[in-house]
């Protein structure tokens, strides 16, 4: 675990600290580690680690398919928690275009509503194809989500599915 080298404060009434204290006391934890799994609840701190990890040039391969992992066991109401606000700058275009698009692509199979970063995260200029055997491009051409197709990714996967 990361050592904790930082402080925040904040304004509550004498009732609300009550109540936070009481709420920590119940749940079995001290009220700042409480606070932060409230603000940053579990599965928010592993996506944002795992975009880090990209960032990072950790074996994409893997953290990919840990992102799709992490998308597919989302439900409605903590994917939009869960990726909101996400900052994908760091990384090369084309993992940009790709965790913008597996993030559409689980939006659309929860019926939320997309990201507002996403439509940050312009298309690539030039196609990229997920197989470099010519044959199989007609293949990903048209069996490509949309969304992925949309961002000209030629993908044969995308969330809950595995190759």
């Amino acid at each position: 675990m990361e050592r904790k080298t930082e402080q925040l404060q904040i304004r509550v009434t004498r009732a609300q600290k009550r109540m936070i204290r009481r709420l920590a006391a119940a749940a079995g934890m001290d009220v700042s580690s409480y606070v932060l799994s409230r603000a940053l609840p579990a599965k928010k701190r592993r996506w944002q680690e795992l975009i880090e990890r990209l960032a990072a040039g950790d074996e994409e391969r893997y953290v990919l398919a840990a992102l799709n992992d992490l998308l597919a066991e989302l439900g409605p109401e903590e994917f939009g928690e869960t990726v909101a606000g996400t900052d994908v700058r760091a990384l090369p275009k084309r993992l940009q275009n790709q965790v913008a698009a597996m993030t559409e692509r689980a939006a659309e199979r929860l019926g939320a509503e997309r990201p507002a970063w996403t439509a940050e995260v312009s298309p690539l200029e030039r196609p990229y194809f997920a197989s470099t055997l010519p044959g199989l491009r007609l293949y990903l051409l048209r069996a490509s989500p949309v969304v992925f197709r949309r961002r000209n990714l030629f993908v044969d996967a995308s969330v809950g599915d595995r190759i």
